[in-house]
């Protein structure tokens, strides 16, 4: 369950943005109440999903809701119309689809794989809630999303947000500020991962100088040494408005939880005069106030406005989309067999006891006809009706075990089942528990 950059907007995707290293935290939130078994939190730029199995889907789907509504602050009512809500093999197959790059903005971009991975090494941390089937069905996602990256070409050329935040400012550039970009002076807030491959997009057209506006020296310092080629000025927080007002386009890539950015903040800083100016907005929760559009001559843009730069790249890469959903499709198929596979356990189970049950009957009845026997005599008449019984259970179980593809399975299992009348015996044993109550 959760929401994306195709079903909500990032003033809704924002509210439930959790830090990485509060991922657990939430998971366990979640699954504080018994309605929910495992969970997981996956929350990027572009989307938070929560990954959770359940014995019942109703009150876990439930629970889920309850968490988020309580996260965000918003209404049940209104956080519907921007959620989506996947069980069974439609949850696996999206998941498949994310760690592939084919639910991605970017088509087969590489920064959603590291964070899927991320997610499934979180769930398995001794503080994590991923149990015997969700970090199976997360591994199996990394691997899946490894597959197609080596097997298929979709990530070949591959951009991302930044690449995109840097296509968009070019493209706009001189209908906003009536300059070639390459005559821009240009300015990003923020010094992590984001902001590295901003620059990297940013060399590849040729950039020779840039300021990196940040709230301490190391970082900014770590990525003078990254790119010895280009010109990087680094300022302190202090020196913002400055900064802001002696660049063309200021790209903001930070993990503050507020604006940096505000219509009240440029203003009171005389930054309102009119001169053009860009903001990108890279970042989730957003860095920038929408009121910053109400200035004369800025103009501002979020990851939402990143759609119409990427929709040909999507176009470009149909083919490959195809190649990668038969991998994801085979990895997806492998983890549902493994998955039914576990509903074989209760059938063996029963199959097992009744059978165990039979057993015992007859030796009750057999010994009390068999009087005098010594206590080795009766050790080797148990051990022969056993091995009778585990002889005879011997083929149907390696049949069940054998038995590939879902429907089939589910097939097999519900023969074997009416077959030797489980479904009797387990009604049985809930009346019995009953009256025991």
């Amino acid at each position: 369950m959760g929401l994306s950059i195709h079903h909500a907007q990032v003033e809704v995707r924002e509210k439930l943005a959790i830090p990485e290293d509060s991922w657990n935290d939430a998971s366990n939130e979640i699954c504080d109440s018994g309605a929910v078994a495992e969970a997981a939190v996956l929350s990027t730029c572009n989307r938070f999903e929560i990954y959770f199995a359940a014995s019942d889907a109703r009150p876990g789907m439930a629970r889920v809701t309850e968490y988020l509504a309580a996260r965000s602050g918003l209404p049940v009512s209104k956080l519907r119309q921007n959620l989506f809500m996947l069980s069974g093999d439609d949850a696996v197959w999206h998941l498949m689809r994310v760690a592939g790059g084919l639910d991605s903005l970017i088509v087969g971009e590489g920064q959603i794989l590291s964070q899927v991975r991320q997610c499934h090494l979180h769930s398995i941390e001794e503080d994590g809630c991923g149990g015997k089937v969700l970090s199976r069905l997360l591994n199996t996602a990394v691997a899946a999303g490894k597959r197609v990256r080596s097997e298929t070409a979709i990530s070949k050329g591959s951009v991302s947000i930044s690449s995109a935040a840097v296509e968009l400012s070019e493209m706009l550039a001189m209908g906003d500020l009536n300059l070639p970009f390459s005559e821009c002076r240009l300015a990003v807030i923020g010094a992590g991962t984001m902001t590295r491959l901003l620059i990297t997009h940013l060399a590849s057209r040729g950039l020779e100088r840039i300021t990196i506006v940040n709230r301490s020296m190391a970082r900014p310092n770590e990525l003078k040494e990254q790119f010895p080629d280009i010109d990087i000025e680094v300022k302190l927080n202090e020196d913002l408005w400055d900064v802001v007002g002696r660049s063309d386009i200021v790209y903001t890539a930070t993990s503050s939880p507020g604006y940096i950015i505000t219509e009240e903040e440029l203003q009171k800083n005389g930054l309102a005069d009119g001169r053009p100016l860009m903001l990108v907005d890279i970042a989730v929760p957003r860095n920038i106030s929408p009121d910053t559009s109400n200035v004369d001559g800025v103009r501002a843009y979020n990851v939402d406005d990143l759609k119409a730069v990427v929709a040909k790249n999507t176009a470009l890469r149909q083919r490959e989309m195809i190649e990668a959903e038969i991998l994801l499709t085979e990895e997806g198929d492998g983890f549902s067999e493994w998955r039914e596979s576990l509903s074989a356990i209760p059938t063996i189970n029963s199959l097992q006891e009744k059978a165990e049950g039979f057993r015992e009957q007859e030796m009750k009845k057999t010994l009390k006809k068999l009087n005098g026997l010594t206590g080795q005599e009766v050790e080797a008449v148990e051990r022969l009706s056993r091995g009778i019984v585990n002889k005879m259970l011997h083929g149907p179980m390696s049949h069940l075990r054998r038995v590939e593809g879902v429907e089939e399975k589910k097939l097999a299992l519900q023969e074997l089942t009416n077959m030797f009348k489980l479904d009797e015996e387990d009604e049985r044993k809930g009346r019995k528990q009953t009256r025991r109550r």
